[in-house]
Formats: structure tokens, C-alpha cells, sequence
């Protein structure tokens, strides 16, 4: 295990070492140690442990933890139970039926019935909640709560994405239902089912987690989980390199350069697979420079992505196109990127009416400079570089671009739901159903929704409808395939690249499965022998 390193072609083996030496463990009535802690470090801190208000990274990972939903997706991708034991579809597809887990508590030991989902159902629709998630949910027509623990779903219409978007995490009614969702203490203290209960957050320096030992799925083998807030990242690999940190995510330098030790190769586990999700720069498409598709698609001809992917990414990553990866069945593979030129891109803005009048070396029109400012989160290095390499490209066609780096939650809180932004760096984590309706239908640009750049087209609004409303996966295909064409003529973002997940965990953590879904997916079977724990209580 200590000199593990996993790549794309490696994953197969792995699996199969893994079930190997998992039967032979079984066979000699090994039982792995309780104990120990495990130590991560985030750039980011999390904004909100509301779970239906949780848009973030870091306050979805801490919600995860903290949260259940009725389904979850195993290994291998595939829908298992979680809060529902199990459930039954209508041949329509207009029905879903939950039997869920007798005897499943909360953290504070109140019993979790079907009333707590039927409670952050009407939450997740309410109007007054500032929720990015409402969309999926808005096509129920009704929920009714059977008994205690069997409740029926019924859809207005086919809607494909239906049982995997059960996957939200569901809230205590018993706390929450006389309380303002968007400013409740709960936001700082939640209780959930889940496998690790809430412990402490202390502002801008970590969160603390306490197994669950009564946990429906079994005790966690790892006692306490601590999410240390490191915004800085070299101070962070400091900190990974001194193991003050167990496990946190590598940036391309890092794993390619700094890592290729004898140090880190005795004491760390590394890991490099595919990621779901991709890296764009968003514009604001209220702003009048913005608004014309020729200086959108003239950007896109000025900027070299796979001068990025060397440059920034080391080579760990590929060109992204639109808004899939290449590994989703959605994945258009005819839509190919655009070639690098300056020419096509310098023709375009003329176009579109944009000239260098005073021969200054930057564009006008009707009396406008052309200068923006790309605004991305601080403590990404692989954002602030590629944004200076955006920044190096466009003054070459005549635009002047300003950067700036703001902490993360005043990013989020103050600039994105706010809209106060020119341009944008963010990057999209993505699920596994293909379904993009939040992001990009039209009706979600209200504050807190993830239709922050203002996108409107009638054919996608139609085509998002009609690819929830398709259960036939080569039907949704075709839907799909056509989103990625017009999202990548149109460019509301610039697309550029999807990066690979490189995460790295201390050695003294065993029971690692590698699987397409990564390797958190049975962090509840991670343990630290006992003569190998660091940290005792």
C-alpha cells in the first residue's frame, strides 16, 4: 500500500487485487482496528451545512458525511440503497414507491421517518428558500406519505433524472420545520443520519466530525474526521509534508514533481484518475461586450487550451468542449475544439466592431476600451495561472484583462449569486446523470441558483425539458448531443479543460477501493491498524 500509485490503466488490477486480498482477509477472520483520525486539507471553507443550500465543494463533502439520502450511487456508479432500503418504479416512470430503513435515527436519537422527506421535499420547492436544487423537484406533482417509513412520488410527466435526484440529502423536520432555511444556527451545527455526527467548526480554521457508532450501516472505522481550512496551497503541501494533513487533493506540480520522493512514496498513497467535471471561464452575459456571440467565439480562437494543459495541468488533463466529460454517454464526440488562431479571432472582433482607433494596442468601440476583469477563488494556483494565461493571450488580439483573486466565500456570497463579476473561473463538478437543467435553463438565475451567467436560448430551454422527460438512453443521447453542439457554437462559457483527480492519503489508511466512482465512496471501511494510529482519544 505505501507505494501505491494508481493511474487510469491501472484501475482494473487494483479492483481485482482488492477483492483478492478482501476474500483472503475474510477467510482468516481478519477484522479491521477502530480508531484513529483522519486529518484533510481544503483550500476552501464551507459556506452553509444546509444541505439543500450546500452549492460548494467543501460544505457538499461535509454534508456527505453528515447527510443521507434515500439513494446513493455505489462503486461502480450504479444506484444503490441508502435511506431507502429499497423502491419500486411504475412502468411509466411517473411513480416511484419508497420502502425506507426501519429504526434509522438522527443524531440527537429521534427516529428519521418518511415525514423528514416529505419535509425537505416542500422546503426544496419552497420559493422563499434559496435553494440551487429546486429545479428536479418542481417536476413532482405530489408526495404522499404512506406510513412511517413508505411514501409514493408521483411526476407530472416522465422525468428521467427522478430516482437518482433522491439522492439529496434529507433534513431533521423536527428542527427545521419552524425555521427561516436561510439564516437557521442549524447552518453551523446540523444533525443528520449519517455516519459521522457534527462536532465543532471554528471560522476559517477546520470542522470536526465524530463517528456515528450507531450508524445504520455500520460504525465508521475511522473515529474522528477533522477539515482543516488551509486556504493557501503551498502552505497546505507544507502541511501534507510535515503529515500534519493525511489527505487532500495534489495540484499538477505537485504530483508530478514534488511528490516523486522517496519520502512521499514510503508515507503517501497517490492517486490520478478521470474527474467528473471541467474548468471554465464564465462570462457575465449581461455585460454589453459579452452579449455579442462573435467576440464569445473570438476569445475562444485567441486562447491555446492545450497551451494550458501543458503548461498549467503538466499534461493532467484534457481540452474540454462543453459541458460533459468525455467518459458520459451525453459526451458529443463530433464536436471537436476549435484550432488556435489569432487571425480568425482578431477578424471576428473586427466584426463585431471592435478596433484600435488611437493605436494604443487596445480595441475600442463607441468610445469603450475593451478591458474586463477575470475574477477566481483564492488558493487555486491552477486558476490563477490559467487566467494569466488568458490574460498573456487576449492583450495579443487587442483586450485588455485584469485579474483578481478573492477568498471563497466572499467569491461565492458577494460576487457570483450577487452577479457582480465581468468573468469568472470556476470549475463544475458534475453528476453522473447527464441532466443540466439548473445550470443552464433559463428560469435559474435567480441568487443562489447555478444560472449565474444569465444563459437564455429557447432550443436548449426545450431540450433540457425534453431530456428529463426521455427515459430511452440513445433518445437522451441525441438531446444531449445537440446541447453540446449550441453550448460550444455559443459559448457562453470558455470552455477549458478537464483536469484528472490526484488525491493523495497518508499510508496507515487501509481499505482503499478504487473504482470509477473514485475512492470515497466506502470511507465508512477505511481503518488504520492499531500500532499504526496516530491519534488516540
Amino acid at each position: 500500500m505505501k507505494n501505491l500509485l494508481i493511474n487510469k490503466i491501472d484501475v482494473k488490477a487494483a479492483l481485482k487485487r482488492a477483492a483478492f486480498l478482501f476474500v483472503i482477509l475474510v477467510l482468516i477472520g481478519f477484522s479491521p482496528d477502530y480508531g484513529d483520525m483522519i486529518v484533510t486539507g481544503s483550500i476552501g471553507e464551507p459556506r452553509t451545512l444546509v444541505p439543500i443550500l450546500a452549492s460548494d465543494g467543501s460544505s457538499g463533502t461535509i454534508c456527505g458525511l453528515v447527510f443521507n439520502g434515500l439513494v446513493k450511487y455505489d462503486k461502480d456508479l450504479n444506484l444503490a440503497g441508502d435511506l431507502a432500503e429499497r423502491w419500486e418504479v411504475s412502468r411509466d416512470g411517473l411513480e416511484i414507491t419508497f420502502y425506507l430503513r426501519k429504526g434509522v435515527k438522527w443524531h440527537d436519537g429521534t427516529l428519521f421517518t418518511s415525514r423528514d422527506v416529505e419535509f425537505t421535499y416542500k422546503s426544496l420547492i419552497d420559493p422563499k428558500v434559496r435553494t440551487p436544487y429546486s429545479g428536479d423537484f418542481q417536476m413532482v406533482k405530489s408526495l404522499e406519505v404512506i406510513d412511517d417509513y413508505t411514501l409514493k412520488v408521483l411526476y407530472k410527466e416522465p422525468f428521467s433524472p427522478g430516482l437518482s435526484s433522491w439522492g439529496m440529502n434529507i433534513m431533521p423536520r423536527h428542527l427545521l420545520e419552524k425555521e427561516d432555511l436561510n439564516s437557521t444556527k442549524f447552518s453551523r451545527a446540523p444533525i443528520g443520519t449519517g455516519p459521522y455526527k457534527f462536532k465543532i467548526w471554528k471560522t476559517g480554521e477546520r470542522v470536526e466530525l465524530v463517528s456515528n457508532h450507531d450508524y445504520f450501516e455500520g460504525r465508521p472505522y475511522i473515529d474522528r474526521y477533522v477539515y482543516r481550512i488551509i486556504p493557501d496551497t503551498a502552505t497546505l503541501f507544507l502541511e501534507l509534508r510535515a503529515q500534519a494533513v493525511d489527505y487532500t487533493s495534489l495540484t499538477p506540480i505537485q504530483f508530478r514533481r514534488q511528490t516523486e520522493t522517496k519520502f512521499f512514496k514510503e508515507h503517501f498513497q497517490r492517486f490520478n484518475f478521470p474527474s467528473f467535471g471541467y474548468t471554465y471561464m464564465g462570462y457575465n452575459l449581461n455585460d454589453f461586450r459579452f452579449k455579442d456571440l462573435r467576440v464569445r467565439q473570438a476569445i475562444n480562437y485567441a486562447v491555446n487550451k492545450e497551451e494550458i494543459i501543458k503548461g498549467v495541468l503538466l499534461g493532467l488533463g484534457r481540452v474540454s468542449t462543453g459541458p460533459f466529460i468525455p467518459e458520459s454517454w451525453a459526451y458529443n464526440k463530433d464536436v471537436k475544439p476549435i484550432e488556435y488562431n489569432i487571425q480568425k479571432a482578431k477578424a471576428l472582433l473586427e466584426e463585431a466592431g471592435w478596433r484600435d482607433s488611437d493605436s494604443d494596442g487596445i480595441l475600442e468601440k463607441d468610445g469603450a476600451k475593451f478591458s474586463f476583469t477575470i475574477i477566481t477563488n483564492q488558493g487555486n494556483d491552477e486558476r490563477r495561472m490559467t487566467a494569466e494565461i488568458i490574460q498573456k493571450s487576449l492583450k495579443a488580439i487587442g483586450i485588455d484583462v485584469k485579474i483578481k483573486i478573492i477568498e471563497w466565500s466572499a467569491f461565492v456570497s458577494e460576487f457570483i449569486d450577487k452577479r457582480r463579476f465581468e468573468a469568472i473561473i470556476l470549475g463544475w463538478g458534475l453528476s453522473l446523470d447527464p441532466d443540466m437543467y439548473d445550470i443552464w435553463h433559463s428560469s435559474k438565475t435567480r441568487e443562489g441558483e447555478f444560472n449565474f451567467v444569465g444563459y437564455r436560448n429557447s432550443e436548449v430551454d426545450d431540450l433540457l425539458l425534453k431530456g428529463r422527460r426521455t427515459f430511452n438512453q440513445e433518445e437522451r443521447k441525441k438531446v444531449y448531443h445537440r446541447i453540446h453542439e449550441i453550448l460550444y457554437e455559443e459559448q457562453p462559457y470558455l470552455f477549458l479543460y478537464v483536469p484528472d483527480a490526484l488525491p493523495i492519503l497518508h499510508a496507515r489508511f487501509r481499505g482503499i477501493e478504487v473504482g470509477p466512482a473514485g475512492i470515497g465512496h466506502n470511507f465508512i471501511k477505511w481503518y488504520v491498524p492499531r500500532s499504526e494510529q496516530r491519534y488516540v482519544r
